[in-house]
């Protein structure tokens, strides 16, 4: 850029209040020194953003600048530009008047881009500006994921699959970046998903389509696509097939696979899942992070008072504490926070898990492998030999498992364990179904908890909300129950990617098994008396617990009704 120009960008941003001239004076030094843009050098050290600068630059150069996220571009000007063009060049079309096309560029002082574009369309173009995140999620949202690999692919008339080299047992997806056709679109969904912060993928064939979708915080979005997918579909489920070491002949019959990923730094372990549907197979893959930092009990979600009872409940010489919820609701998470805790030089700890999603160190840990009939039961029959402390077992899923997991808790060792059941009380009623007695039951057991998972408000975006008298009354709310509460509601945003929610945390109820729930247990009676009882005993219901958090303003009324079941709130004033 030259000189004058320089200068008079830094100007219009002081004018504009958006920058301090010491710091401008400092951004020129480093300009004059290094010969990078100023622009560069100012959202390099901190003192604008990328926003500011685009916005300020298209002042200076009397171009629009405009906000793609704020705008819907027609699909007739998206046809005009083939999607190799726009991943290429990094620009997107924004609209078409008197001949003229309108495309959205970071840069434009790239002349020779421009030029290039006016070359290729047979057509003018006019520069409008954007920031470069923007014009990617532009790219993304109207072309799809991958979508100048898939238009290759239609160009190229490839629609089989590619065969996978396993030289290595974990695939690199930076390194097979420039593999064939199929194998990066597929590490293009792959990446995306990890970048979203996803914990499953879901590739799903429908009659005209290939649906993909990421599950985000609990809540499954719709990845956009190429819109002739459908054509690539056998060869793309062929090569996660092939990744996970599955099958791919066998379309008749459900698989299981894993995969090892490896992306920058970081290291992933994703578990597949084949599912044989009318118009192909479905697949499921599961994300864990390898590396992910293990959770403690303050992180939890827990306050003071459910803390306490944990903590107690924990540090018990023997008997088991059962966590129940459904399937992603933060079980193991809440198990390995508590093994963690007790984790101590002192204690031998051995769990037993399918998988083993994260690594503690000091803790044995045996991996379920039924191919080879190494069961929960198979392994549990011979961990005593071991001399154990403390024994996990990741969940008990049959009347074996059960039987042999309440035996080892009578014979002297703390047992943690997690069943599906829908409310803490639950889990007796589902053991007694199993066919356990119940006096082994109300003498191995010393807890039950239950747990869900609630999206967090994003702090960036929330704003303040009231919550209207009649869905108080509706919920048996005590109006006086939100004196000096602070009730936000959710927005949405570039961080929270227009969702108004970021991060999860979990909501609690935690049952002590007590000298009168012992008797009632042994006289098999029904969970919802037990609950009540355990109410009497001040233990506090999972929706109470979720409308604590609710008053704290990190999450909305909306999320606990969304995750819990149908019951009173019976909240009364503090």
């Amino acid at each position: 850029m030259p000189e004058a120009k320089t200068q008079e960008l830094g100007r219009i941003l002081v004018a504009r209040n958006e920058l301090d001239p010491d710091d401008l004076e400092r951004a020129l030094r480093e300009h004059y020194q290094t010969g990078e843009r100023i622009g560069q050098i100012l959202i390099k050290m901190g003192l604008a953003s990328e926003e500011t600068i685009q916005r300020a630059l298209a002042q200076q150069l009397s171009i629009q600048y405009i906000r793609l996220s704020d705008i819907d571009i027609p699909r007739d000007v998206l046809a005009r530009v083939p999607a190799k063009i726009v991943t290429h060049y990094h620009l997107i079309p924004v609209g078409r008047s008197d001949g003229t096309l309108r495309v959205a560029v970071s840069d434009p002082l790239d002349m020779h881009t421009l030029d290039d574009l006016r070359l290729v369309l047979g057509t003018d173009v006019e520069p409008v500006i954007s920031t470069a995140d923007e014009i990617e999620k532009a790219i993304k949202r109207y072309y799809g994921i991958g979508a100048e690999t898939v238009e290759g692919m239609l160009n190229g008339g490839q629609t089989e699959s590619i065969e996978l080299d396993r030289a290595s047992d974990v695939t690199d997806l930076e390194d097979t970046a420039e593999d064939a056709s199929i194998i990066r679109f597929v590490n293009q969904v792959m990446t995306e998903a990890l970048a979203s912060r996803a914990t499953d993928i879901h590739v799903e064939p429908m009659e005209h389509e290939l649906r993909i979708r990421y599950r985000i915080d609990g809540m499954l979005y719709e990845a956009a696509v190429p819109p002739n997918l459908k054509r690539f579909q056998s060869a793309i489920i062929s090569r996660l097939k092939i990744m996970a070491d599955m099958n791919i002949a066998e379309r008749r019959l459900p698989q299981d696979g894993k995969i090892k990923l490896k992306l920058g730094e970081h290291d992933y372990d994703l578990r597949v899942s084949s599912m044989p549907t009318p118009y192909g197979e479905s697949i499921g893959i599961r994300i864990l992070y390898r590396e992910a930092e293990l959770i403690n009990l303050e992180r939890l979600g827990l306050d003071e008072f459910n803390l306490g009872i944990l903590r107690k409940m924990i540090t018990r010489p023997y008997g088991i504490i059962l966590n129940t919820g459904p399937t992603g609701s933060g079980k193991s998470t809440t198990l390995y926070a508590a093994l963690s805790e007790i984790n101590k030089v002192d204690c031998k700890i051995i769990s037993i898990e399918d998988p083993i999603e994260y690594r503690i160190a000091g803790v044995t840990q045996v991996q379920v492998n039924p191919v080879i009939e190494l069961t929960f039961a198979r392994i549990l029959r011979n961990v005593l030999r071991h001399d154990p402390d403390v024994i996990m077992v990741g969940e008990i899923r049959d009347t074996e498992t059960a039987e042999i997991t309440i035996r080892t808790a009578l014979t002297g060792h703390l047992v943690f364990s997690t069943l599906h059941t829908n409310d803490a009380c639950g889990a007796v009623t589902r053991l007694l179904d199993m066919g356990i007695e119940p006096f082994l039951i109300a003498s191995s057991c010393i807890g039950f908890l239950a747990q869900r998972l609630v999206r967090l408000l994003c702090p960036l975006c929330k704003v303040a909300a009231t919550i209207p008298e009649e869905i108080l009354q509706h919920l048996h709310i005590a109006p006086s129950a939100l004196d000096g509460a602070s009730i936000f509601r959710e927005v949405g945003c570039e961080k929270c990617r227009y969702t108004g929610f970021h991060g999860r945390t979990a909501i609690y109820e935690i049952v002590q098994v007590n000298e009168s729930l012992k008797r009632m247990i042994v006289d098999r009676t029904a969970a919802n008396v037990l609950r009540r009882d355990a109410i009497r005993y001040e233990m506090r219901p999972i929706r109470e617990d979720g409308w604590l958090k609710i008053k704290r303003g990190i999450t909305t009324l909306n999320e606990v009704l969304r995750v819990t079941m149908e019951e009173e709130f019976d909240v009364k004033a503090d």
